[in-house]
C-alpha cells in the first residue's frame, strides 16, 4: 500500500459524503464547529485545483430543533417538514463557510426520477458539470421535501455512490461517526480495523449489522459498505472514515478503509438504472425474447412478452423476467402503460402499426434504456 495512497492524491474529481451525525447535535440543530471544520478541508481541496462535489445529509436533523422536535420523526410528512426548514439552514451555513475560501456553492436536490428518466438524468448531469466548469462547488442532497416512499434513494450513502457515478468521479469519500470498517462492532475490543478491501471476499467474515450511534441519521455501516460496492463496481475507489479525519484521508494518509475499484466503468445512466431504481412491474419474456435481450442485446418487442404484472406508467422501471424460471434478467424503462400492454402481447410491431397506427411500432423497452441484471 505504501505510506501515501496515490489513488487518493491523484484523484482530480472527488465526491465527499458526510452524514447527519457529523454535522448536527444529537438533539437536532447544526453543529457550526463541525460544519466549519469540514468546509475548511474541502475548501482547501477545491482552491488547490481539485473538483469537489459534496453530498450532505443533515437537512432533517437540522430542522428538528427549530421545529421543537425532540427526535427524528418517523412519519414522512413530518420528515418533509423538518427537511424544508433544515435544508435552508444547512445550505446557508455552507454558503457562508465556503465563501471564506472564495468559493460559491450550488444546491442540487435530487429524487430517483431525476437520475432514471432519460431527460431528467441528462439535466442532472449537465447541472453538475456546469457548476464545476464555473468553479462552483455542488452540494447535493435528496429532495426530502417532495420525495415519497416510492421515489426515495433510501439513504445518502447510496445517493453519494450514484452521484459519484453520475459525475464520473475519481474518488468517493464516505464520512461518518466511525473511523473505519471493522470486523465487528467498533466498541468490541476483539474487533479489528480493516484498512484495505480488495474485493468482495475481504468482506465475507465481517459483521456490519451495527447501527450508527447518533440517532439522527438513517445510514449505518451496512449502507456504507453497500455504497462502496456500488461505487467500486463503477470503477471508483472509496475511502471510508470519520469526519474529523477527512483532512488526513484526503491527503492520502492511511486512515480509515480504502475499497479498491473493480472493473471497467459501465454506462453511467444504466448503472443508475440498475442501482437507483425499484421496479414498478414485471414483464415475462419467452425463451426467444430472453435470448434477444441478454445474448444479442436487442430491444424488447411485444412479440416476446407472455404476461405483465404490476401497475406502471410509460417511463417507469420494470424488470424483465424469464417466464420459465421466474428470474429477472434485465431492468428497463418501459414505453407503455401497464393497461396498454396486454392487448399488444405476442404481436409484431408492423402488425400493431398497421392496425393501431405508427405510434405502436415502438419497442416496449429500447435497448438504450435496458441494463442486464
Amino acid at each position: 500500500m505504501g505510506r501515501v495512497r496515490e489513488v487518493v492524491t491523484g484523484a482530480r474529481r472527488i465526491v465527499v459524503k458526510v452524514g447527519s451525525s457529523s454535522l448536527t447535535t444529537a438533539t437536532g440543530g447544526i453543529d457550526e464547529q463541525r460544519v466549519d471544520a469540514l468546509v475548511d478541508v474541502l475548501g482547501a481541496l477545491a482552491t488547490g485545483g481539485r473538483e469537489v462535489v459534496l453530498v450532505s445529509s443533515g437537512a432533517i436533523a437540522a430542522g428538528l430543533a427549530p421545529l421543537q422536535l425532540r427526535r427524528r420523526p418517523r412519519d414522512l410528512a413530518t420528515q418533509q417538514a423538518a427537511a424544508s426548514v433544515g435544508q435552508g439552514l444547512l445550505i446557508g451555513r455552507y454558503t457562508a463557510g465556503f465563501a471564506r475560501h472564495g468559493l460559491t456553492v450550488g444546491q442540487v436536490l435530487l429524487t430517483v426520477d431525476d437520475v432514471t428518466r432519460r431527460a431528467h438524468y441528462r439535466n442532472a448531469y449537465r447541472t453538475l458539470r456546469k457548476l464545476l466548469d464555473l468553479g462552483a462547488l455542488p452540494i447535493v442532497n435528496e429532495n426530502d421535501t417532495v420525495a415519497t416512499e416510492e421515489i426515495r434513494f433510501g439513504d445518502n450513502d447510496r445517493l453519494a455512490a450514484l452521484v459519484a457515478a453520475l459525475a464520473h468521479a475519481d474518488l468517493l469519500v464516505l464520512l461518518s461517526d466511525v473511523d473505519a470498517l471493522y470486523t465487528g462492532n467498533p466498541s468490541d475490543p476483539l474487533s479489528r480495523r480493516i484498512s484495505y478491501v480488495a474485493d468482495e471476499s475481504d468482506l465475507s467474515d465481517i459483521n456490519i449489522a451495527t447501527p450508527g450511534r447518533s440517532g439522527v441519521g438513517t445510514g449505518g455501516m451496512v449502507t456504507k459498505v453497500e455504497a462502496a460496492r456500488i461505487a467500486t463496481g463503477f470503477g471508483i475507489p472509496v475511502v471510508l472514515t470519520a469526519a474529523p479525519l477527512a483532512g488526513a484521508a484526503l491527503a492520502g494518509e492511511e486512515v480509515g478503509t480504502l475499497f479498491q475499484a473493480a472493473g471497467k466503468r459501465p454506462a453511467a445512466r444504466l448503472f443508475w438504472l440498475a442501482h437507483a431504481t425499484a421496479p414498478r412491474g414485471r414483464l415475462h419474456l419467452d425463451e426467444g425474447a430472453v435470448a434477444a435481450v441478454v445474448a444479442r442485446r436487442k430491444s424488447l418487442l411485444p412479440a416476446g412478452i407472455t404476461a405483465v404484472d404490476g401497475s406502471f406508467a410509460a417511463g417507469d422501471p420494470v424488470d424483465l423476467v424469464d417466464a420459465g424460471s421466474g428470474t429477472p434478467v434485465a431492468r428497463g424503462l418501459v414505453n407503455y402503460d401497464a393497461v396498454e400492454l396486454p392487448a399488444l402481447l405476442g404481436r409484431s410491431t408492423p402488425e400493431l402499426a398497421a392496425e393501431l397506427g405508427p405510434g405502436y411500432e415502438r419497442e416496449v423497452v429500447h435497448r438504450d434504456d435496458l441494463v442486464l441484471l
